[in-house]
């Protein structure tokens, strides 16, 4: 009562301040300068979660260089993530020579036991495929019904993916800065541009929208921005889930869709993720997270990726409102057990 008291004190004497000003005071003058309660804040808007539909989740075998260098592997994976439920079948495409400064080329690896060359240059040619061996790899998608895409590091891997004209591209959080990259992917190519923003700020993310509503078309019909933390493995308290919620309210009406790139452990995150709507979920995948390389230890083995895909498909079953108060299969249990039903009069 004596905060009450000395809080209705203090707004009686704004009020009255206001009034010897001269000043018209309304409720609004006061919705204004008065901050709003946190509750209010937080409470869910009704009417737009009604108007939100979950579509049909889609998943992105990361694959990116856990072939180690081997072609046959890489036609092995995007078999296995086909299997498993995956949408699409990704890799990625450098030029190391000119994504890397020669400092950065001649160093050595900062993990040896992961390299597959003397420095750390050398052991990213070795991994790199050739644009021939994203044809072949692109012509297998098409054989076993998977959609081929890459990631793009660089201008001239940008150029050399959108020849092969594949239905997405993929610009890792690295890389969603490097705007003479972009503009290849914008002005050249038609296909849908898949953004992360791990590592980003929100001016940053904001100039990456713009740059896209900038060029030819528009960033809705093109553009998917996905929630990512730049992390391998991604502990679960650095996932940031909620920036999902963020990015919608921003950007849903200016991108074509909002996804999920997650490097952490497990399948649990990921659903929750597409609870608050990310439509695209990306993992890293391998056949083997024991083998030699970076990334193999934030991917998902066949098993996993094949849980994640059945689980994203019944989550997407249940997305719904319950079409009337009691349903069909519920009234037998209704009649027989509820208190006032089986023993009424």
């Amino acid at each position: 009562l004596k905060h009450f008291l000395i809080s209705h004190l203090a707004f009686e004497a704004g009020a009255q301040a206001l009034l010897r000003a001269n000043r018209l005071l309304t409720v609004a003058d006061f919705a204004l300068a008065m901050p709003e309660p946190a509750a209010k804040k937080a409470r869910t808007d009704l009417a737009a979660l009604h108007d939100f539909e979950y579509k049909k989740p889609k998943v992105i075998a990361e694959i990116g260089c856990n072939h180690k260098g081997d072609l046959e592997i890489a036609k092995e994976l995007l078999t296995l993530a086909k299997e498993s439920g995956a949408t699409v079948g990704k890799f990625q495409k450098r030029t190391p020579k000119e994504l890397l400064t020669p400092e950065q080329y001649n160093a050595a690896h900062p993990n040896p036991h992961n390299s597959f060359g003397a420095t750390y240059g050398e052991h990213r040619e070795y991994l790199e495929l050739s644009l021939e061996d994203h044809k072949t790899l692109q012509a297998h998608c098409k054989t076993i019904g998977l959609e081929y895409s890459a990631s793009v590091w660089d201008t001239t891997a940008a150029k050399e993916i959108v020849s092969l004209n594949p239905s997405l591209i993929k610009v890792g959080s690295p890389s969603n800065m490097h705007w003479e990259m972009q503009k290849v992917l914008r002005d050249e190519y038609t296909g849908e541009v898949h953004i992360s923003t791990g590592m980003t700020t929100k001016e940053e993310i904001e100039q990456i929208v713009k740059f896209w509503e900038e060029g030819k078309g528009d960033a809705k019909n093109r553009v998917v921005l996905y929630n990512c933390t730049s992390g391998y493995p991604v502990p679960f308290e650095d996932v940031c889930l909620l920036d999902i919620r963020l990015l919608q309210a921003k950007y849903q009406h200016r991108v074509k869709a909002i996804g999920f790139s997650g490097h952490h452990l497990g399948i649990a995150i990921d659903l929750a993720a597409y609870a608050l709507g990310a439509e695209w979920n990306e993992r890293h995948f391998t056949k083997d997270r024991t083998w030699k390389g970076t990334d193999h230890a934030a991917s998902l083995e066949p098993a996993g990726l094949a849980k994640l895909c059945r689980d994203l498909q019944a989550a997407h079953t249940a997305m719904r409102y319950k079409p009337t108060d009691v349903l069909d299969l519920e009234k037998e249990q209704r009649a027989k057990l509820k208190w006032g039903q089986y023993n009424k009069d």
